[in-house]
């Protein structure tokens, strides 16, 4: 008897918290109905809020990987917003606090451990939207010179002359100095040459000038100029400095070469010398006393004619 008493008391409490569950559902039946509604509505304006990013987006940044962050972190937020209200509804503020926490607390730990890829993640952001640089520009920066051929949120790809790829982290490129040769759109050449002590300088001014005043592909704003700049060891040493428009590294190579080519054909039309390194010895008398080799005596130069003549004697 004492055991069928249990049993029943057991099934009783458990109808009564069936029973009770049951009440809660209906009470309760409305805010889901309501909570659903606003979970559908969720997903349907995160959803809108997403595709309308993604559609004006790129009338403020030409970046990709800008724009689909922005579009993902849009939705992300849309969602959550409406998975709070949705708790909300349905009484679980407790919830809704652990929750909060537990995202302060998950996004702390995560930023300790990965606090590099964070940094470059916030770098690269600041870059596109400030846009120091964009795609195709030829820049130099951590002593890496080359072409960008791609700007993500991690990572800026610099495609050097020499054909290497290189991926430098953008917090590096952030906080480090950087020179856009492209942004300007032109680029000046500095070529050094040397004539000899002898010549002309005023003519070696003219040469110059007349041999590039044909040159295509300069920036006629800045006229070339040859400035001599020092007395050298064997030369007096000139810069011929000119301006050309610039978008890639050939731009500049190319126009050097040209220079180096008219400015050597002009100089042999004109005479005009580059000299080959010269060095000029200055040795002191007393170390030349001591290098010339010993002349003979005058005694000992006799003695050795004599011997001569007589061997000449001999062999007659």
């Amino acid at each position: 008897m004492l055991g069928l008493t249990e049993i029943n008391k057991a099934f009783e409490m458990l109808s009564d918290k069936l029973i009770g569950w049951g009440q809660d559902f209906i009470v309760m039946l409305p805010n889901l109905l309501i909570a659903a509604v606003i979970l559908v509505a969720t997903l349907y304006a995160a959803k809108l809020s997403k595709g309308l990013i993604t559609k004006f987006l790129p009338r403020i940044s030409h970046s990709a990987a800008l724009r689909d962050l922005v579009a993902t972190l849009t939705y992300v937020v849309v969602l959550l917003v409406g998975l709070f209200f949705v708790l909300e509804v349905l009484n679980l503020q407790k919830t809704v606090t652990s929750l909060l926490a537990g995202v302060g607390i998950i996004g702390l730990a995560l930023g300790f451990a990965f606090q590099d890829i964070a940094a470059n993640f916030i770098s690269g952001i600041i870059i596109v939207l400030q846009r120091p640089f964009t795609v195709g520009d030829v820049i130099k920066t951590n002593d890496y010179f080359g072409t960008i051929e791609r700007i993500s949120l991690r990572t800026t790809d610099l495609r050097q002359p020499t054909g290497e790829l290189v991926r430098v982290p953008n917090r590096k490129v952030f906080e480090n100095a950087l020179i856009n040769f492209t942004i300007n759109t032109m680029r000046r050449v500095d070529l050094t040459c040397g004539v000899t002590y002898d010549a002309d300088l005023d003519e070696v001014r003219r040469v110059v000038l007349e041999a590039m005043h044909d040159m295509p592909h300069l920036v006629a704003e800045r006229k070339p100029e040859v400035m001599f700049t020092e007395f050298g060891e064997s030369s007096i040493n000139f810069d011929l400095r000119f301006w050309v428009p610039y978008e890639r590294q050939l731009d500049y190579v190319g126009a050097k070469s040209e220079a180096i080519v008219r400015i050597k054909r002009a100089f042999d039309a004109a005479g005009i010398v580059i000299p080959f390194p010269i060095r000029t010895l200055d040795v002191p008398e007393q170390v030349l006393e001591r290098l010339r080799p010993p002349q003979p005596k005058p005694q000992d130069a006799q003695d050795s004619a004599s011997r001569s003549g007589l061997a000449a004697g001999s062999v007659e």
